[in-house]
């Protein structure tokens, strides 16, 4: 059985900076495309950053230049880095992996995590 699990949000004050982790748990082969996912009250599920199995990387235009993802292949973890935090990035912060490879064929697609509250105050 396959699960991501976040952590890592919180509360902080504009300007500050949290890093967000997601584990990718059971038996992995390989994990294609991650992504980070927000949903905040009154808006759409927007799609923050993702990163390819090759490190190719993709960011919304609001956080660029301000947060950073990365992967952890060995440890099947993803990380989002936020600095100068904002009150617009207060949303419910969520992984995705679009497929995880338990062998060379079998495969899970779109597993999301339970996802992680991130508050900016002003």
């Amino acid at each position: 059985q396959v699960q991501l699990v976040e952590s890592g949000g919180g509360l902080v004050q504009a300007g500050g900076t949290l890093r967000l982790s997601c584990v990718a748990s059971g038996s992995i082969f390989s994990i294609n495309t991650w992504a980070w996912y927000r949903l905040a009250p009154g808006k759409q599920r927007e799609l923050v950053a993702s990163i390819t199995s090759r490190g190719g990387t993709n960011y919304a235009d609001s956080v660029k230049g301000r947060f950073t993802i990365s992967r952890d292949n060995a440890g099947n973890t993803v990380y989002l880095q936020m600095n100068t935090l904002k009150p617009e990035d207060t949303a419910v912060y969520y992984c995705n992996a679009d497929r995880i490879y338990m062998d060379w064929r079998q495969y899970k697609s779109d597993l999301w995590g339970q996802g992680t509250q991130v508050t900016v105050s002003t």
